[in-house]
């Protein structure tokens, strides 16, 4: 039978004969499951916002004509919540019988997997983004014309030597490569920075204390 977190950290990470050991252990254990709890607190809050705003986008983008923005953006957005749900199942497996300060580095694995899986995500997720929007505003409505080519008709007859491709203006082509191109590069760094906004400094908190736990061990 599984054991609650508090019940794993009643027995502490130092060795029992330490005179200090009781009331460290205390002290730590307070800190560790207030950082857990509050983890999984808010990683569990962002998978539901999330599901809200998917089920929300879906049948505004439509009120508002732009489906072809809605639909692909909920696909992603339920697709990051399947990942997170996965995700959270592994946090779930992280083995109960470890003493606290185990579980903790366990835990603090966890996290570094969570990170290096959002930030090669997101390489892909924001040049997704970008493509739903445009096609939002390109393809508008369900059944009516198409404003992006009612867009390139206007700039035909104003600019009639205009360079095509496609039917496209060669310009707007290298502009859409180009953006595509900057998002990817940089789209690690900004899903990292984001992770970062949410979770940063309950990050910061748990290596700290892994830390100190780590020194407190290594002199008792």
């Amino acid at each position: 039978m599984n054991r609650s977190i508090e019940t794993i950290w009643k027995e502490g990470f130092l060795k029992n004969d330490a005179l200090i050991a009781p009331k460290i252990n205390d002290l730590y254990n307070k800190k560790s499951i207030d950082i857990v709890d509050k983890f999984k607190r808010m990683y569990k809050i962002n998978i539901i916002a999330i599901v809200v705003f998917a089920l929300i986008l879906l049948p505004v983008s439509t009120i508002t004509k732009m489906p072809y923005m809605g639909m692909p953006m909920f696909i992603l957005f339920m697709t990051i919540v399947f990942f997170a749900v996965k995700f959270k199942n592994k946090l779930n497996e992280i083995d109960n019988n470890l003493n606290s300060f185990l579980y903790l580095q366990s835990f603090n694995n966890w996290i570094q997997d969570v990170i290096d899986f959002n930030t090669k995500l997101s390489r892909f997720l924001y040049p997704y983004v970008f493509i739903s929007m445009l096609s939002g505003f390109w393809f508008g409505s369900f059944g009516e014309g198409i404003p992006g080519m009612e867009l390139v008709s206007k700039l035909e007859s104003k600019y009639p030597d205009m360079l095509m491709l496609f039917g496209l203006p060669i310009i707007g082509i290298v502009m859409f490569i180009v953006i595509i191109l900057i998002l990817a590069y940089f789209g690690g760094k900004i899903g990292k920075w984001d992770f970062d906004l949410a979770y940063g400094r309950m990050i910061k908190r748990l290596n700290t204390l892994i830390r100190d736990m780590d020194e407190l061990r290594s002199e008792n």
